[in-house]
């Protein structure tokens, strides 16, 4: 595999408060690879949306990226850039379409003059030949009538409409890798559809990467190609995403599928993980899922669980595993790793 576009090691993202510190990302590593969509999953206050924030350097005070956490665009580590040096790559190297559109485009513009604004930013386009480029971007995303609602202001456009003008306004900006943080969330399922499939499309004409975040493991499976599932601030099982549905091996990753519709035979309640999700204060010295795991035994409230592989390209961090071991053994495995500081074996 050739160099990723994106390469996350080691990121921790903390938040510091009078009483406490959060660790809202804690050792997160992951790659996106050119024309890949990696996916993000796990339920609110996981920190999916952190992770994606401190990509694009929006991490503010009392937040802070420890040292130590590297982020590599293209080769070039972000970490060190300041803030003149990411708004020379936030839009025009790395796209980022939010949660709500409406609060991601201003009220008191029209959708082409947002769009125009961009272009002339990122693209040195003006005047007639802008106003053209923004008619096309509207209809590459597939809104009718793109030189009528060129004029019209965001509260004239539905939620899937505003959410496909600010694809259209991130595509100006002509990024190579995008950030889509849960962009289907306030959508109804029918446009939901149509959104996931207008990435797609967009991602084969373009060859964008795209980081994909969601708590949907329904979306998971339509847009990824691998996916990391993250719980409390870690990244708790990796694969790709065939391997995962067919094959999840963490407590977490078995919980989240078994709550989609329709994949319980013959049961007509969904099951549900009992319990929230903890907020990390603490460095991590034992499995964080453990109060909500039926697997979990006393070795899990005293020891770190490290990435162990579990298929191609499949690891999971979880006290399970090595499947072939017996219980002690395991537990003195993932402590050795942790000593020495390996991920993977």
């Amino acid at each position: 595999m050739s160099e990723p576009v994106l390469s996350v090691s080691n990121l921790r993202t903390v938040f510091h408060t009078d009483r406490e510190t959060i660790r809202a990302v804690d050792g997160v590593s992951f790659d996106v690879g050119r024309g890949e969509t990696v996916g993000i999953v796990g339920e609110s206050g996981s920190g999916k949306s952190v992770t994606a924030r401190s990509i694009m350097g929006l991490v503010e005070s009392p937040g802070e990226i420890l040292p130590g956490s590297s982020i590599r665009f293209n080769g070039q580590e972000l970490t060190e850039f300041d803030d003149a040096q990411y708004r020379e790559i936030r839009g025009s190297g790395i796209g980022m379409v939010f949660q709500d559109p409406q609060k991601s485009l201003n009220p008191v513009y029209t959708v082409g003059n947002q769009i125009i604004e961009a272009l002339e930013e990122n693209q040195d386009l003006t005047g007639e030949e802008a106003r053209e480029e923004a008619i096309d971007l509207l209809e590459a995303v597939a809104i009718p009538d793109a030189p009528r609602r060129l004029d019209e202001y965001p509260h004239e456009f539905s939620g899937g409409m505003r959410q496909r003008a600010m694809i259209a306004m991130m595509l100006a900006c002509d990024p190579e890798f995008l950030i889509c943080d849960e962009p289907t969330t306030a959508l109804d399922v029918t446009i939901e559809a149509q959104i996931l499939e207008l990435l797609q499309e967009l991602q084969e004409e373009r060859g964008l990467s795209i980081l994909f975040i969601t708590h949907d493991m329904g979306v998971i499976a339509e847009i990824a190609d691998r996916v990391n599932v993250m719980y409390a601030g870690e990244i708790v099982e990796t694969a790709p995403v065939e391997e995962l549905f067919a094959s999840p091996t963490h407590p977490y990753t078995e919980g989240l599928l078994d709550a989609i519709p329709g994949r319980q035979d013959g049961s007509e309640q969904l099951r549900t993980i009992e319990g929230d999700v903890p907020t990390a204060n603490e460095a991590a010295s034992h499995c964080r899922f453990a109060p909500r795991c039926e697997h979990a035994f006393d070795a899990c409230e005293q020891a770190h669980p490290q990435h162990v592989e579990v298929g191609p390209e499949h690891t999971a961090a979880c006290l399970l595993y090595p499947g072939e071991k017996s219980r002690s053994e395991r537990v003195e495995h993932h402590r050795a790793q942790a000593e020495t500081g390996g991920d993977h074996e």
